[in-house]
């Protein structure tokens, strides 16, 4: 995420008409005719049943609880296909233990959550180094050294020994997607979402690329998925769109999209995570996260990129302090995002699967949303599940 949920000791620093055919010479009348009128109602093949469980399969939610009990609301997510969980050391607002207290009890949460999934299920977190880590010492994890440390260092070597350990952390407590590395540009070095805090490896776009690679290696080594943030870039930012709306329309500049571009281009990706900053150079409307311009043409069309799209905290200021939830999650789904996620930070809703699913199938039985969209999204998520 887009370093969402420090806790508070760091937040200071931290469908259109029918054509008509006109008839041609040599027509008959009945190409004459207008063509069939096709209405966006529920198809009479919906199943209902089957479609509740794959748009459930596109979220990934935050919870509370060092433990589970079998009747938890997530449970019971969980065994009606939810795609994924997300963990964190601390809550948000009170700074209390959340989900991680130490590698054994975690470990067992995990394994626990895991139990109830019919399918493969996503565990998630923001494991990135430095202070945006959800494992740490406090909670019995080896401490960990920020992007910009290894970035000023910039040596393939300690890059991969510095991945080597993040990623122990991950697979001993069985999380499998990342949602790291940061490659945005340290171009504002007092943006308090990135520079600040230390989340980037450089300004220089070959330092990013190369510890990034690096970094996704290690990764793909021990079957860790991960997530590339913050497209289309973050790094120009002044403020944290977990906390207020960010409009980098004034300081955002094309060399931003060098990181993702290459990366892509390089095979080196396996999801993109879309930030939810305000650009009007590529769309004046909509940020990039709820944007079809952005997503879509510029993702997926000029950068080529074909895997899943990850969202930012759909529960982020930079969200709710403009579209309601219903809203945001059908701009996001048509702007292209695959995976939409849902801290459970800013807001804690125990409702937040059942109702966003609720919403979407009415999308699909409108016709707003077809169902080709939720089975491509669907088939996308599915490229970040572990294979067994």
């Amino acid at each position: 995420m887009n370093g969402p949920h420090l806790p508070r000791r760091l937040l200071l620093a931290g469908a259109g008409s029918a054509a008509v055919a006109a008839c041609l010479p040599g027509c008959t009348s009945d190409e004459a005719k207008p063509a069939p009128t096709r209405t966006p109602s529920k198809p009479a093949t919906l199943d209902e049943r089957a479609l509740r469980r794959k748009i459930a399969s596109l979220l990934v939610v935050g919870f509370r609880g060092q433990q589970v009990a079998d009747h938890d609301w997530i449970m019971n997510a969980i065994r009606g296909g939810l795609g994924g969980v997300i963990l964190f050391d601390r809550e948000l607002k009170t700074d209390a233990p959340r989900n991680i207290t130490s590698p054994d009890q975690v470990t067992a949460l995990v394994k626990t959550l895991r139990r109830a999934s019919p399918g493969r299920l996503i565990v998630s977190i923001d494991q990135e180094g430095g202070r945006i880590s959800r494992l740490n010492p406090s909670d019995g994890f080896p401490a960990t050294r920020s992007e910009a440390q290894i970035g000023a260092e910039n040596s393939a070597t300690a890059t991969r020994q510095w991945a080597q350990g993040l990623v122990r952390s991950l697979t001993r407590i069985g999380v499998n997607l990342n949602y790291a590395p940061v490659v945005d540009l340290d171009v504002n070095p007092n943006n308090p979402a990135v520079g600040q805090l230390g989340r980037s490896f450089s300004a220089n776009s070959n330092v990013v690329v190369s510890n990034a690679t690096e970094e996704i290696r290690v990764h793909r080594s021990a079957r860790v998925k991960t997530s590339i943030k913050h497209f289309p870039g973050l790094g120009s930012a002044t403020g944290n769109t977990d906390f207020t709306p960010v409009d980098v329309s004034k300081t955002w500049t094309r060399k931003e999209l060098d990181p993702f571009r290459r990366l892509i281009n390089d095979g080196m990706v396996d999801s993109v995570l879309v930030g939810h900053v305000v650009n009007s150079q590529l769309d004046p409307n909509r940020p990039a996260s709820l944007s079809h311009r952005v997503v879509t043409d510029l993702l997926r069309g000029e950068l080529d990129w074909k895997g899943p799209v990850v969202s930012d905290d759909m529960q982020a200021v930079a969200i709710t302090s403009r579209f309601g939830r219903n809203e945001a999650v059908t701009l996001a789904l048509e702007a292209g995002v695959d995976l939409l996620v849902f801290a459970n930070q800013q807001t804690y809703d125990p409702r937040i699967v059942e109702e966003t699913v609720d919403h979407v199938l009415g999308l699909v039985r409108s016709g707003r949303i077809t169902q080709k969209r939720i089975d491509q999204a669907a088939a996308r998520v599915d490229t970040l599940r572990p294979k067994s």
